[in-house]
């Protein structure tokens, strides 16, 4: 053991992580987020539950023992040479929480409504790069830790029970509060340099600010209802059903369209159905009842204006979502916004827009068939 210890204090690696101790928090965070780019796909596969939950409780316990170093817990024990890597350990599961949580949000075609939500994101783990004691800000550090575990709550306790709804989210936070509170209570009675460093009042304080602004993001639909996602929608001339699959025929938009499937302008005949399709991804056996809300843009008020709106009952499971599709008649000319939303919360899954023109177009429009 001893001579492996040796070894280790003489490998390349330690040297070069003296060498540039100064970026070294920065590219083992970048690490985690690539480790979890690469690698994670559904939040209800086992290998993405048993990853995410082991970056949560190792995250944990390194924060542990990373505030305990300058009481000199850990000198003269196995643990003392590895001290020089408890805040690397710690911006390595920073950066592949986040990443996660990116990868898992991003897949709701709402993104551009819940952009604040990502700003929030990505300012409380980028923040410890712009200042002095960067991970060593105790503040900071359980700022964001805080917020990682909220999330992480807010992720697995669907999964977990098979029900998503706002009392759910509510005890999500309760329970990731008391326990980062109970870690925070534990490190701070453990340890003097800690309690000589911040104001326990001043945490909880800023604990509770947290705890404030991601229920206030929640009750103004600006965060994604993650662990549901709308992975496709467009709009569609026409839809069948023929066996276990969806039959779609739309006009797609360019090739560099990369972010939507079908083409804005709908050129409308009279009598023509308008279909608008959408596939919404959701835990194995999570039941939830969703609703196409069809909004026609008023020129006249310059409002949004429900016109319509259908309901149907999805089952989690399926890798690319579950699949419905609504439709209308005799509509009329002008912009159109299909919001998919959970019924019961109105939680916003994606939002499909199109504008309905009913004059022939100059150019035939190209039509695509494309099974689902």
């Amino acid at each position: 053991m001893k001579r492996t210890l040796v070894k280790f204090r003489n490998s390349k690696f330690r040297k070069f992580i003296k060498r540039h101790e100064k970026y070294a928090p920065l590219l083992f965070f970048i690490g985690g987020f690539i480790f979890d780019s690469l690698t994670l796909g559904r939040i209800d596969r086992m290998y993405d539950l048993v990853v995410l939950t082991s970056h949560m409780t190792l995250l944990t316990i390194v924060l542990y023992l990373f505030n305990l170093v300058d009481d000199q817990r850990w000198k003269n024990t196995f643990l003392e040479r590895y001290e020089l890597y408890f805040p690397l350990a710690i911006q390595f599961f920073f950066g592949g929480l986040s990443s996660a949580y990116v990868i898992y949000f991003s897949r709701s075609v709402s993104l551009s409504k819940t952009v604040t939500f990502f700003v929030i994101l990505l300012l409380l783990l980028f923040a410890n790069e712009f200042l002095k004691k960067r991970i060593s800000n105790k503040y900071l550090q359980f700022s964001v830790y805080y917020f990682i575990s909220f999330i992480f709550f807010v992720f697995m306790i669907p999964v977990m029970i098979k029900e998503m709804n706002t009392t759910i989210f509510l005890y999500s936070g309760l329970i990731s509060s008391a326990l980062t509170i109970g870690l925070i209570a534990f490190i701070y009675f453990s340890s003097p340099s800690t309690r000589a460093e911040i104001k326990l009042g001043k945490l909880i304080a800023i604990i509770a600010a947290v705890y404030i602004l991601i229920n206030g993001l929640y009750y103004f639909r600006m965060i994604p209802p993650v662990p549901l996602a709308l992975a496709e929608g467009f709009v569609a001339h026409n839809i069948t059903k023929e066996n276990d699959q969806y039959i779609a025929t739309y006009e797609s938009d360019a090739w560099y369209i990369f972010w939507r499937t079908h083409k804005i302008k709908f050129y409308h005949h009279v009598d023509e159905r308008v279909y608008v399709y959408s596939s919404i991804f959701a835990p194995t056996d999570l039941d939830k009842v969703v609703s196409h809300r069809w909004n026609y843009y008023n020129p006249d008020t310059e409002t949004w204006q429900l016109m319509d709106e259908m309901t149907y009952e999805i089952t989690g499971g399926r890798d690319h979502g579950y699949r419905g599709y609504t439709y209308k008649e005799n509509i009329i000319d002008g912009h159109w916004r299909v919001d998919v939303v959970t019924t019961e919360e109105s939680l916003l899954l994606g939002v499909i827009e199109f504008e309905i023109i009913s004059k022939a177009p100059k150019k035939p429009v190209k039509l695509v068939t494309k099974r689902f």
